[in-house]
């Protein structure tokens, strides 16, 4: 029998890898060669950071699933986890696409909105599935912010 962790995990997995097949060489090209903020000194730790997002994301999930496995609202609940993830993974292809710091302010601006709402409509279900989204909630406005700034820089890539 197939376990929900797996399926969950399947699915975060799935979605981070589609993210990266539609992620192309000169959107990598453009995004590098744009200045940084001077205080961004972090910046080769921001993918274990989304790693660990993305883990405790899932994580909670497993948890709402596991408190009311299939009914309506688990349903309705993982699709907001799923169009979190979306959003989330479409930063990087989407904003290398348009080659827009404004596209990826809106879009990292739209994930923090979202998982405040998903933190928000889960905290009933489950306060250990609440406190696993903080990392996102704290993280998703910090990288909103460092690519609006970005923006500034780069005025050219607004």
């Amino acid at each position: 029998m197939i376990k929900s962790w797996m399926v969950i995990g399947l699915v975060t997995l799935l979605v981070a890898f589609a993210g990266n097949l539609i992620t192309t060489p000169e959107g990598v090209r453009w995004f590098y060669r744009l200045r940084r903020p001077q205080w961004l000194t972090f910046e080769r730790a921001i993918p274990l950071i989304w790693i660990t997002i993305f883990i405790c994301g899932a994580w909670s999930a497993y948890i709402v699933w596991e408190n009311d496995p299939g009914s309506r609202s688990t349903w309705l609940l993982m699709g907001l986890y799923l169009l979190l993830e979306i959003i989330t993974i479409a930063y990087t292809p989407v904003m290398f696409l348009f080659r827009s710091l404004t596209v990826g302010t809106i879009i990292g601006g739209t994930g923090a909105l979202l998982s405040l709402i998903l933190a928000l409509l889960i905290y009933p279900v489950s306060l250990v599935a609440f406190l696993l989204l903080l990392p996102y909630i704290i993280w998703s406005p910090i990288g909103t912010y460092t690519t609006w700034e970005m923006r500034r820089l780069n005025p050219g890539a607004a």
